[in-house]
């Protein structure tokens, strides 16, 4: 496990590890994560085919909702192999390249969720704020070019984690808290100075994550602001329902987000288990639950998916 040269030893794997104390019962374990896992992939990829074929959702809003469970769906299909394999087969193991494949993954695509949740919140600004202009603003082309640009902002930013990872040694025990790789905890095992790395991190979240949520914030304070001046309550209700199912989504994403950058940096004494339990909140319930919350919420969706299981 342990290849040794001159002055260093470098370690050839990271050791995965599951929820604290409930090894013997791993594979009961695994069937809910399985079915979690199931319900995602088939609701997001269910989702996609509902809005690529009816013409009458091909729409701002729903376009960016497939944009969400594309990225859904490849945050599930990363992190799967590890958390079942670690379940449902105790492969607790992963090489040094596989693990900082996962880490550019999962950090990618959370970054990009981030970013499309910032403009499915522009959409529900220019929809309520100024709906006379809404389908001059949100062209088709023009939603193509913000989506790759949030995927290009994604992959320029984490880019460069994998290298700054691989370029130190890994001499101590290299056991992780979760069962799948994430920079903050990887960066912590480095036998090396790891300044440079921690301040890269915190300026990549600072700029994307947190720049995305004030975005959003300052957008439903003008939502909320000219909702007010709707002198109809009932006018009101109908315009602020449209939100619902964004605000949802905006909950399961940056809450779990939120909480486990603040435990990883800043709560080395909390229990080991909160960590454990954030980690698997952040990576599979905002899959799981998105396409539920909007299935049920949007009235056309919810209809397209009724006549789909109806015929």
């Amino acid at each position: 496990m342990l290849a040794t040269n001159d002055t260093k030893s470098h370690s050839a794997v990271f050791l995965l590890t599951g929820i604290p104390r409930q090894e013997n019962v791993h594979l009961w374990i695994s069937l809910p994560f399985g079915l979690m896992y199931l319900i995602s992939l088939v609701g997001n990829s269910f989702l996609l085919f509902i809005i690529k074929t009816d013409p009458t959702l091909h729409e701002p809003m729903y376009i960016f909702l497939s944009m969400l469970a594309l990225t859904d769906l490849g945050l599930s299909i990363t992190t799967m192999p590890t958390i079942l394999g670690m379940y449902l087969f105790n492969s607790n193991e992963i090489s040094l390249d596989a693990c900082f494949a996962q880490v550019f993954f999962i950090h990618t695509l959370s970054l990009t969720e981030s970013s499309i949740l910032l403009l499915m919140a522009f959409d529900r600004f220019v929809a309520i704020c100024n709906p006379l202009r809404y389908a001059s603003i949100l062209t088709p082309p023009r939603i193509a070019k913000m989506g790759l640009v949030c995927v290009l902002r994604s992959v320029a930013l984490i880019f460069p984690v994998p290298f700054l990872l691989k370029r130190f040694p890994y001499c101590r025990v290299n056991v992780l808290s979760h069962s799948y790789c994430l920079y903050q905890e990887v960066m912590k095992l480095a036998c090396a100075d790891i300044t440079i790395n921690s301040i890269y991190g915190f300026s990549v979240k600072l700029l994307t994550v947190g720049l995305d949520a004030l975005l959003i914030f300052l957008s439903y304070v003008m939502i909320l602001k000219t909702v007010l001046s709707i002198v109809s309550h009932t006018e009101s209700r109908r315009v602020l329902n449209t939100c619902v199912s964004h605000l949802c989504a905006l909950l399961l994403f940056y809450i779990p987000e939120i909480g486990l950058s603040v435990i990883h940096r800043f709560g080395s004494s909390s229990s080991h288990l909160l960590q454990v339990l954030f980690g698997y909140v952040y990576l599979l319930i905002p899959p799981l639950m998105n396409p539920i919350v909007y299935s049920v919420k949007s009235k056309h969706l919810r209809a397209r998916v009724i006549r789909v299981f109806i015929k």
